[in-house]
Formats: C-alpha cells, structure tokens, sequence
C-alpha cells in the first residue's frame, strides 16, 4: 500500500464549447462561460493507505457494532419491518436529494399511481436500493461496475431511460448556472475519466484489510466526486453504501436507514464531502458513524410504533381468528395503501373474497377508504402512514 496522505482533488483546463443560442442570454453571461474551464483531477484509491485520528476510527468501530446489534434485533423478525426500513431509508435519501413526498404518496405510486412524479422517483429509488442488495448478495466478493450500473438503471429507467445505467458522455457540475461549468461550486472529473476511476473505485470497494464503515464511507465519498452519472449520484451513492455492508457481511437482516441519519445535518453532510475532496477523508467516516448512530436509535423507535399499533389492532378486530382480516392486518403494516388487487396477491384470494377482508377492518375504522370511487377503490391504514411520517419527520430533526 502506498503510504502518503489522503489525495486531494487537483484540476485541468478543458475546453468548452458553448452551445448558448445568440440572444438567449446577455453578452455578459455569454462571455463568462466563453474560454476553457478547469475540471476536478481525481487520483485513484485502490491502493492508497487509509490513516484516520484515533478518535474518528473508533466511532466507526462503535457504529459498526450498532449496526450489527440493530441487524440482528430484527432478524429474528424480518417481516415486515425489512421491507419498511428500505421503504424508510429511500424515501430519506431521495429526501436529501429535495425529492420530498409523503408516506402516503409513496405508497400510492408503489400501487402504480403516476400523479405524483417525485413519488414515482422514491420508489425508483427502493428498487434502486433491491437491486444494490441483491448484487451484494449475489456477488458479494465481486462488487463491480455493472452491478452499479444496474442500481442505477434502477433508479431511473422509468423516468429518465435515456441516461439510466450508463457512465455520462459530457460535463457535470454542481451550482452555478446551467449555460456552462464556469463558476460552478464544483466540477467533477471529465467525462473521459469516468470509467477508469469507478474501476479503481470497485477495487478501492473490494479491499479486505480496512474498517468497514470507514471504507464505505470513503468510496461514497469518491462515488461523489467522480460523479459518474448525469443524475441520480446521491441516490445511487448511498445505495451503494448498503451494497458494501451487505456485501461485506456487517448487515444480513435489514436495512440501517443510514440516509436518515444524515438528514438530521444535510449541510454537514455536504461540508465533509468537501472536506474529502480537500484530502480529509475523517469528516465523512465521522458522519456516517454519527448517522448510523441516529438510524438506528430512529429505526428502532419506528419498529416500537408500528409493533404497538398492530397490537392495538389486536383488541379491535372483530373478525374470528384465522380470518383473511388478520392476514390483512400483518399487510398494512408494511403496505399502509392496499387496493382490491393488492389484498388480492397479498393473501393469494379472489378479489371478491379480498373485499370481505377489507370489510371487517373498515368497521373497526383500521382502514379508510380515500378514493370515494365505486370502482377502483383504495383504502389507508391512517396508524400506519402516520409513523412513517413521523419516522421522516424525526429524521429530518436535529438530535
């Protein structure tokens, strides 16, 4: 290993075309975004030696064994709370990204509704999230390029299929205007180092002889700053978070929200990936510990909520025990939104046999029909949306 401190980011002149139509924008703009510009030289990690204060290194110890202990309190239990916390940490990471819907909006555009575009997006994102944890689960020593690319596609295919899973083939940047990259708070790398650095970074990902949560906390850092894709870097860049602790074994069971953590200080989060591109890779070990911290402590206390609302359930049903309505009951509590041929597929019935289901939850008031349709009807479990949403709204607080 290369014994040196952390590379930061230096820069080369590139040069720029400008696509500005004449008269579109003033003389003024047109000139500042005439002439070459300068873009971000990454260097490789793979091989480079990770030297972190003692103080930082050991919070991410102490988080790794929380993320663990919080792994292994609900693997005796995976359903249904597995499928909530993905459901949770997508929806905050999306949250990061200024993609903020509702819990109920979510549900709805997992049932197929198109009304609300940055819901849709949310639930690309859990299946963003799916398929991280499936390539690391099935290639859990070989993290590579096209399982990245395929959580990528993911995300985005059902709204942006033109770029979804591909490396870009232009100039990003981040802030300034869109006429051009001068001025910009940061430019990412050229677009023609792009498929070199995420292979250096799939080796960086591989690495077996550093602190787990260190190092991905480290290659969500790069991810970043490579920037690889036109949009949905953020996204994609937590997901592959997730994809290295499962990969590497430190989560088995279900999801750490470890997106909701970082809410609780999105400026800070930001601050430590510039502190990463400045050659200081502790700020972000240091955040993502703390944030695993907050997951885990807000995690908990969603999976509390939702265990007591279906107990309350217990002394309100009235149907006999054994009843499709019970069946329904353990659904709400990770599928809040039902309609008929959801309760249909859920419980492997008739859609007529599914509304005798709902009927027996409507009466007690556990469900509420929404839609006021005859036909085409969806119900809500008011309990259940109300703790995600009070998940999403600790999550956003500051501890």
């Amino acid at each position: 290993m290369v014994s040196a401190p952390w590379p930061a980011i230096g820069t080369e002149a590139r040069a720029w075309q400008s696509t500005i139509s004449p008269g579109l924008v003033s003389n003024r703009v047109r000139q500042r975004h005439s002439g070459p510009y300068r873009a971000a030289v990454v260097s490789e990690i793979a091989d480079q030696t990770l030297a972190l204060p003692t103080s930082v290194a050991a919070l991410a110890e102490d988080a790794s064994v929380e993320i663990a202990r919080f792994d292994a309190e609900l693997g005796a239990e995976v359903a249904p709370f597995a499928s909530v916390l993905l459901r949770s940490e997508s929806a905050s990471s999306s949250k990061i990204e200024n993609l903020t819907s509702g819990a109920k909006s979510i549900a709805l555009a997992e049932l197929g509704s198109k009304d609300k575009r940055n819901a849709t997006e949310i639930v690309g994102n859990v299946a963003a999230m799916v398929a991280a944890m499936v390539a690391a689960l099935a290639l859990a020593d070989r993290l590579d390029e096209d399982a990245i690319l395929a959580m990528h596609e993911a995300l985005l295919v059902d709204v942006q299929p033109e770029i979804a899973g591909r490396w870009r083939e232009e100039q990003v940047w981040i802030g300034g205007d869109s006429f051009g990259p001068h001025g910009a708070a940061f430019i990412p790398p050229h677009h023609d180092h792009v498929p070199a650095l995420m292979a250096d970074l799939v080796n960086f990902t591989r690495r077996a002889d550093l602190p787990l949560l260190s190092q991905a906390a480290i290659a969500h850092a790069q991810f970043e700053t490579i920037h690889p894709f036109p949009d949905g870097n953020g996204r994609t860049g937590r997901a592959l978070i997730h994809a290295m602790l499962r990969g590497h074994g430190l989560t088995r069971n279900v999801t750490v929200p470890v997106s909701a953590g970082l809410l609780t200080d999105t400026n800070g989060y930001f601050d430590s990936l510039t502190a990463y591109r400045q050659g200081d890779p502790s700020a972000i070990v240091e955040k993502l510990a703390n944030a695993a911290f907050a997951a885990a402590a807000n995690g908990r206390q969603l999976v509390l909520d939702l265990r007591e609302i279906r107990q309350r359930w217990e002394d309100t049903i009235k149907a006999r025990r054994g009843a499709t309505a019970w069946k329904l009951a353990d659904v709400l509590i990770r599928q809040p939104v039902i309609d008929t041929p959801t309760v249909a597929r859920e419980l492997a019935v008739t859609p007529q046999n599914a509304l005798r289901a709902v009927a027996p939850l409507v009466e007690v008031g556990i469900l509420e029909e929404f839609t006021g349709f005859a036909r085409n009807r969806m119900w809500q479990s008011r309990d259940v949306l109300d703790a995600l949403d009070d998940f999403a709204a600790r999550a956003g607080r500051r501890g």
